[in-house]
């Protein structure tokens, strides 16, 4: 998700109201679909930055709400500069780790931890976050170093979810991210996470879709390269605003990625948190725009 302060508050501003949709629940063929719970990540311009002032952790009594309505998976962000203060070989802030994986032992829930930088179940490992105008080689070798890094700590048990370069787009995909079929991983756990967004340049800032098929076409050459390749994706953040033609190409998109299946474990949605407020894509119970317009949209393809 590309987002300024400034692209939240005007693009807040453009929601219109919309009549709820009834969708019936059916059994789904995904393995997970969910949320990404965004706000431990927040005031990156002040590290380590103040508890409840700079940042906050997801709210666990909204996530068991989320989890009572079906989802299952939660992908939640945080900095590792906050995780690893002075240096990158340095120690642990012991409180921010423990706030970090209390989210998951309360719960008992499906989380992927996702390391933001602009630049895992129960509990898997998100590599680097969007990584966007960087070397293509470079993007293949990080990630590879990451994998094999965690691999040599002894964590084998868990996927580990890559993206590409290009804010690891699923429309670029082909375009850019092609040499990352070379990653390797000695327990055969690698995941491609990609992002989609359906407004005009495909950033997330603007709640209204290009097209009531624009879901679908945008996640159609990725589709393509993992089947032609043997590899397996999640769609790691996707979002429209609260409208008839976002909830048309949202239901196109999703029923097109439990059609393929095989290649698509799974979803989750941008984004949900405390702190989002009146933000377009909020999926923050029990009042987030996303959450009241949108969730009977995503309640079919909950697992």
């Amino acid at each position: 998700m590309r987002f300024s302060r400034f692209a939240i508050l005007a693009a807040a501003a453009s929601v219109a109201a919309s009549p709820l949709k009834e969708h019936k629940k059916r059994a789904s063929s995904f393995k997970w679909f969910g949320v990404s719970e965004s706000c431990a990540e927040f005031g990156s311009g002040n590290i380590p930055g103040v508890y409840g002032t700079d940042y906050i952790f997801p709210d666990t009594s909204t996530i068991q709400t989320l989890i009572d309505d079906g989802m299952n998976i939660f992908r939640v962000a945080f900095l590792m500069e906050r995780l690893v203060p002075t240096t990158m070989t340095g120690s642990f802030d012991s409180e921010y780790l423990s706030n970090l994986t209390s989210t998951s032992r309360t719960k008992n829930l499906n989380m992927v931890t996702d390391e933001y930088k602009g630049g895992g179940l129960h509990h898997q490992r998100s590599l680097d976050n969007e990584y966007h105008d960087m070397d293509q080689t470079l993007v293949l070798d990080l990630n590879q170093a990451a994998i094999d890094g965690i691999r040599a700590a002894g964590a084998t048990s868990q996927y580990i979810f890559v993206e590409g370069n290009s804010y690891t787009g699923a429309w670029t995909w082909t375009e850019v991210n092609g040499n990352l079929v070379n990653l390797t991983d000695t327990e055969n756990k690698i995941i491609y996470e990609m992002h989609q967004y359906l407004d005009s340049d495909g950033s997330g800032t603007s709640a209204t879709c290009v097209s009531s098929t624009i879901g679908q076409e945008r996640v159609e050459s990725a589709t393509q390269w993992l089947i032609d390749n043997d590899k397996v994706g999640v769609l790691g953040e996707f979002a429209g605003g609260v409208n008839d033609v976002c909830q048309e190409a949202i239901t196109g998109m999703l029923s097109y990625l439990e059609d393929n299946s095989a290649v698509w474990l799974g979803a989750s949605w941008w984004a949900a948190g405390p702190w989002w407020a009146d933000y377009i894509f909020s999926m923050e119970p029990p009042s987030g725009l996303a959450y009241t317009g949108m969730l009977s949209t995503l309640e079919p393809y909950f697992v």
